[in-house]
């Protein structure tokens, strides 16, 4: 007879998910834990984890389902959803994203896995097109610079806002003018970071309103959220006068017919690019954007990409002037912004580049000839269509009929309307609009109404190219470059997309080994959902009872991570880590506030903590107090409570990243939690080394109070070369009462704060990859990837001392999931920079891991758990190897300064070069290891000059992009 354990083992299903995500067998794992001088795994991690910390039972968490059966119960979850169309608008519209955009981009793990273009010579291609959506919008919008993309559109008005009033540098002028013709969810991101910046938000209608008295800046809409197309140029020459600075949020297809907001004399403008090919994804992610002047480049937010040159004098990009500003100025940083929305950036980029100048206005004319139409067929039934120029939405005044009466009989259609008030809504045609039938329908009593659109069009006389607005039609040329006029055959754009994708080095090369920022596997069970038209084509401010697929997963996703994290309640709306750092802090300010203890406005701060931390409490509101740390990484206590007491009266919280930022698990971090509680302050925990607690230890066990969560990186979502990210918090009870809300649809965590994100869920579209990761991973695989992390770092750890100064250990001589290697020594001994060995690991096939952070001149290097035994010893041979290489430096066999560490990354343009002027043979240079020649990486450039860079700056597509050196 067959034991039933064994049966049982037999019958679960073969496709289970743990087994694929972690990366090395029992035998490799017997190996690594053998070096080490462990047993068993738990026997290490009984010796790393502190035992005073530890989870006393399992997650309470479902099993775990085979890959095949998870997709399966998901797609139920999305068959929950309803496909309705919707004609909402207020800045969300369906459009059409080119399959061959979709296949090669958003699906193709080439471009969803590559890292943050922080080394730019192996990522070439997604800072080209990054440049290309960078000259696509100040194209667009007629101003002289423009970022790398903003979280959404919300966020790039708030950041705007903060951006002008940092640079009137005017105490006195603290009021922002809000047209009431914004839309209402970019009103209320804008409102909450005024709250904490102490900036007055005054909302009114610009065209009869006068500007308050110390206003800095005004915030208009254009078109309006109604789709009123209202000239603003008098209020932007109001503002001026006033020395007051304007921001227009723009709609980019509009403004491929309409004059660009710099041509009407704005500063800065903001927006999304969403409806240039990316889904609507119930409402994220999507490519927010801001562009201003070129005399206010040094004050913008975000990433900024640049031309440069390498060190063969050819043109090359890289990451320019303030990408990382919030770790250089820290609490004095005017953003936390450190990320990007890059695949949905490049996403956007590539429609504009595939379209072209002359396909996106057809697209814009196409768009607005359904809306005139409409207009013509709706008057025609007897209603009121509203005055005015408008380009896209159509508002139609009801009368005596109730807008409730027109949604029911859109309902009944599979229609959404957008209800302005309870006698009007509006109407938004987009790209996917091919029929008016059902929407005449909807105004003719349910009855179809017969239209001829030719005949409405030649009755109404609309001319095919009929401006939306003619004293305000576009006649500047745009997207002129030769990148938009010559790839618009799907040959060619397919070319294009693997050319650059082929400059990139990403996951399906190597392991990226980036401390603090997880690069894990990024399962194709994961990834396949997001593109599903029932998750993919909900608008996010469809009715709920719609979305009641996408409800249930924000349940379960939600209680997931509160069980994970040991809290009570979680928010889903921060759309980056950043954001939900930010939004973690607001509850804590919220709470303070509820308790008559507004005046608690002290943040404290190790010196060794993520640069956004201190950015990030600025930006909320606190007066930021650095703690300093040990020899040993750990905050130095005696520190910590001198300073709790000396601001016990206005202490509002310690911020803490645990495992701590030198990669090690402190042993009193419980007793720090106490100091601070004890002083009536909370605790923050920044969520950044998560995949070193789950299912081991939690934030709640610890002592936190609330924690943000980098989805993107403990729990799978793909870097995507820089984004897309999701940051939700997780919250004790007493915090629950203050997560953000929002004011369109109210999630049922929302709370106090107005919202922090455009869409009441952030990026919703990818929560469907954790879910997939928890629900397949389960408890236990959940707890073994964290092991399994340890595990490697510890083996790199153990592999690399020798030859490497390992900086930081625990009480066993342990690391956590991270360790930091030293190599400054190497500077006096041989002359050898931590850049230089960062770019010879190119020459290897490898990603260099985190460079000089948190300590300068060192490597911070985490594995993950999904790579395995022989992936993580080929990078540990080629860090020996290039330590042989500065051993022979320092020896003399080598040149001090001309030799293979300086001339790295060597290209393929060197090695075949007709001359070789280098004391060292090419295949060192570029087949240092064996593997070299069985799978060869090639950088595209050589060295980036960073220097040259900065005082050079080019942002956008020119021709040539930098002078060559003589």
């Amino acid at each position: 007879m067959i034991p039933s354990n064994a049966l049982a083992s037999e019958l679960a299903p073969a496709d289970t998910f743990a087994r694929r995500h972690l990366g090395s067998n029992a035998d490799e794992t017997a190996a690594m834990l053998n070096t080490l001088g462990f047993d068993s795994l738990d026997s290490m991690i009984d010796a790393a984890v502190p035992a005073g910390i530890r989870l006393r039972k399992p997650l309470d968490l479902p099993a775990p389902k085979g890959e095949h059966e998870t997709l399966a119960e998901l797609r139920a979850l999305a068959g929950r959803n309803s496909d309705f169309r919707s004609f909402i608008g207020m800045g969300y519209y369906d459009c059409i994203t080119p399959p061959v955009i979709e296949r090669n981009i958003l699906q193709n793990p080439g471009w969803y896995t590559a890292y943050t273009p922080y080394q730019a010579e192996i990522s070439q291609g997604r800072l080209e097109a990054l440049l290309n959506f960078q000259t696509m919008i100040c194209d667009l919008t007629g101003l002289d610079i423009a970022n790398a993309s903003m979280l959404d559109e919300g966020t790039a008005a708030a950041e705007a806002m903060a951006m002008c009033h940092a640079i009137r540098k005017d105490a006195a002028a603290h009021t922002f003018f809000v047209s009431a013709h914004c839309h209402p969810q970019t009103v209320a991101v804008v409102e909450t970071r005024a709250k904490s910046l102490g900036i007055r938000v005054e909302i009114g209608d610009e065209q009869t309103a006068d500007l308050p008295e110390r206003t800095f800046a005004v915030l208009l809409q254009y078109p309006g959220t109604d789709g009123t197309i209202v000239d603003p140029v008098r209020t932007i020459e109001k503002a001026h006068r006033g020395n007051a600075m304007a921001i227009v949020a723009a709609d980019l297809l509009a403004v491929t017919l309409l004059k660009s907001p710099g041509e009407l004399g704005a500063d800065v403008a903001v927006g999304s690019a969403q409806r240039f090919g990316v889904p609507l994804g119930y409402g994220g992610p999507h490519a927010g954007y801001l562009a201003t002047r070129d005399a206010l480049k040094r004050h913008m937010p975000g990433r900024l990409v640049g031309v440069s040159r390498d060190a063969e004098g050819n043109p090359a990009c890289r990451l320019s002037l303030q990408t990382r500003e919030q770790h250089i100025r820290r609490e004095k940083a005017t953003s936390n912004i450190c990320t990007a929305q890059v695949l949905l950036a490049v996403m956007a980029s590539m429609y504009a580049v595939y379209h072209g100048p002359e396909g996106l206005k057809r697209i814009a004319r196409r768009v607005h000839l359904f809306a005139r139409i409409l207009a013509a067929g709706l008057r025609k039934l007897g209603w009121h269509v509203g005055e005015g120029a408008f380009f896209d939405t159509v508002r139609v005044n009801l009368g005596a009929t109730r807008a409730s009466e027109i949604v029911r009989l859109a309902e009944a259609r599979g229609i959404n309307l957008r209800v302005l008030d309870e006698h009007s809504v509006t109407i938004s045609v987009d790209e996917t609009t091919d029929s008016l039938a059902d929407l005449f329908a909807v105004f003719h009593g349910g009855n179809d109404a017969a239209f001829d659109l030719a005949a409405l069009a030649a009755d109404s006389e609309i001319a095919p190219d009929t401006a939306p607005c003619e004293s305000l039609r576009r006649t500047t040329a745009f997207l002129t470059h030769p990148v938009f006029n010559k790839h618009h055959t799907e040959t060619e754009i397919l070319r294009y997309i693997r050319r650059l994708e082929a400059k990139d080095l990403s996951l399906t090369t190597s392991m990226i080994s980036l401390g603090s920022c997880t690069m894990k596997l990024n399962a194709t069970s994961q990834m396949l959902p997001i593109t599903w038209p029932l998750f993919a084509k909900l608008h996010p401010f469809a009715p709920i009872e719609q979305a009641q697929g996408y409800a249930e997963l924000f349940r379960q996703l939600e209680s997931w991570l509160a069980e994970i994290t040991g809290f009570a309640a979680v928010s889903l709306q921060p759309n980056a880590g950043s954001a939900g750092e930010y939004t973690g802090l607001l509850a804590i300010s919220e709470y303070h506030a509820s308790r008559g203890q507004a005046a608690r406005n002290v943040c404290l701060i190790p010196q060794s903590a993520h640069g956004t931390n201190p950015a990030s409490a600025a930006m909320a509101g606190f007066n930021v107090v650095p703690v300093l740390c040990g020899s040993e990484g750990d905050i130095d206590l005696n520190d910590l409570c001198a300073k709790a007491e000396k601001y016990r009266d206005t202490l509002a919280a310690l911020m803490v990243t645990y495992p701590s930022t030198h990669g090690v698990f402190e042993e009193k971090i419980r007793e720090v939690c106490e100091v601070v509680h004890a002083h009536g302050g909370q605790v923050y925990m920044d969520g950044a080394n998560m995949n070193a607690q789950v299912g081991l230890t939690s934030p709640g066990t610890i002592g936190a109070d609330v924690c943000h969560l980098n989805l993107h990186k403990t729990f799978c979502i793909p870097h995507g070369g820089g984004g897309p990210g999701v940051g939700p918090i997780a919250v004790a009870a007493h915090l629950a009462p203050f997560l953000p809300s929002h004011p369109v649809v109210k999630p049922a965590t929302g709370g106090s704060v107005k919202a922090v994100a455009s869409a009441p869920w952030g990026s919703a579209s990818i929560l469907p990859i954790p879910w997939v990761y928890i629900r397949s991973m389960g408890a236990a695989g959940l707890a073994n990837a964290t092991r399994y992390a340890i595990l490697n770092a510890n083996y790199i750890a153990r592999r690399l001392a020798p030859f490497f100064p390992v900086l930081y250990k625990g009480a066993n001589g342990l690391v956590a999931h991270e360790c930091i290697v030293d190599l400054r020594e190497f500077k006096a001994r041989a002359g050898v920079e931590v850049e230089d060995v960062a770019k010879r690991l190119m020459d290897y096939g490898f990603h260099a891991p985190t460079m000089s952070w948190p300590v300068g001149g060192t490597f911070m290097i985490e594995p993950t758990e999904s790579e395995s035994k022989e992936e993580i010893d080929r990078f540990c041979d080629a860090m020996i190897a290039i330590h042989g290489e500065i051993a022979a430096i320092e020896s003399g066999k080598l040149d001090r300064q001309n030799n293979p560490l300086k001339n790295a990354p060597h290209t393929a343009a060197a090695v075949t070069a007709d001359t070789w002027d280098r004391p060292y043979p090419r295949e060192q240079g570029a087949f240092p290891a064996p593997w070299t020649r069985e799978r060869k990486f090639w950088p595209s450039v050589a060295r980036v000059d960073n220097v040259y860079g900065d005082r050079n700056l080019f942002c956008s597509c020119v021709t040539p992009p930098c002078p060559k050196p003589a």
